[in-house]
């Protein structure tokens, strides 16, 4: 069932992405405007486009995250890799992002102490002058 649905969430996601999905709805909501005069602008045209856009972006909501939450965790695995194969890179980063909140303020400022440290002074050149890159 879980793989059903991550398949699914994952091709939901491709067609709610794509340039025509969007343009399918824009159209959906001119036709839904078009309409209105003829309906007189009353409370069912409205509950029409309130009602559909609530369960799309209600359902769409589940889809997505999903989605995003499958990726986020290939991109983890993908960067565990990378510093397993490093030999100078300290294992104990790989599965940091399951630490208390204070463990990883204290990880971050002590990146943050290593940043003035990690370029020496003769390796900075300078701007040069009237130059646009930053």
């Amino acid at each position: 069932m879980k793989d059903l649905f991550s398949k699914f969430s994952v091709a939901a996601a491709n067609a709610l992405g794509n340039p025509y999905t969007f343009l399918i709805a824009v159209a959906a909501v001119a036709i839904w405007a078009a309409t209105g005069p003829s309906f007189g602008y009353s409370e069912t045209w409205q509950l029409v486009i309130n009602t559909g856009t609530t369960i799309i972006t209600f359902l769409s909501v589940f889809l997505i995250q999903n989605t995003q939450n499958r990726e986020s965790l290939a991109t983890q695995l993908k960067l565990d890799e990378i510093l397993r194969a490093i030999k100078e890179a300290r294992n104990e980063m790989i599965d940091v992002e399951n630490l208390p909140d204070e463990e990883l303020k204290r990880i971050a400022e002590e990146y943050r102490e290593l940043c003035p440290r990690a370029m020496p002074k003769n390796d900075v050149k300078p701007k040069a002058e009237g130059s646009s890159i930053t």
